[in-house]
């Protein structure tokens, strides 16, 4: 094989490497093409998945001040909760001196 026969095997391979490129390029761009309906059907589901991210974010504020609400009821219940049963404590503990000092007035 001499030099100009290697040059015309090599231009050949480069141009059926070409070819096929360009036909792999457009097979794959007329199997992939998205037509003008594909489209706005995109667009909606788009817009749908938008609308769908807003009331998942607006739940979750909603759900974080319920839980924040609910919280500071809790504290604030459990506060008037202690504050009852020092009160019931209290009061038992009066009673519990009225009765011991009615036993010793009713012993004498």
């Amino acid at each position: 094989m001499n030099r100009i026969e290697l040059i015309i095997a090599t231009a050949i391979v480069l141009f059926i490497a070409f070819l096929m490129g360009w036909f792999t390029h457009w097979m794959i761009h007329r199997f992939v093409r998205v037509g003008n309906g594909d489209m706005s059907d995109l667009d909606t589901m788009a817009q749908q998945l938008h609308e769908a991210e807003e009331q998942r974010d607006q739940a979750i504020t909603y759900y974080q001040q319920r839980e924040a609400e609910m919280s500071n009821q809790q504290t604030q219940t459990e506060a008037e909760l202690r504050a009852a049963m020092e009160g019931l404590r209290e009061a038992r503990h009066e009673a519990e001196e009225l009765r011991t000092y009615v036993e010793r007035q009713n012993a004498e």
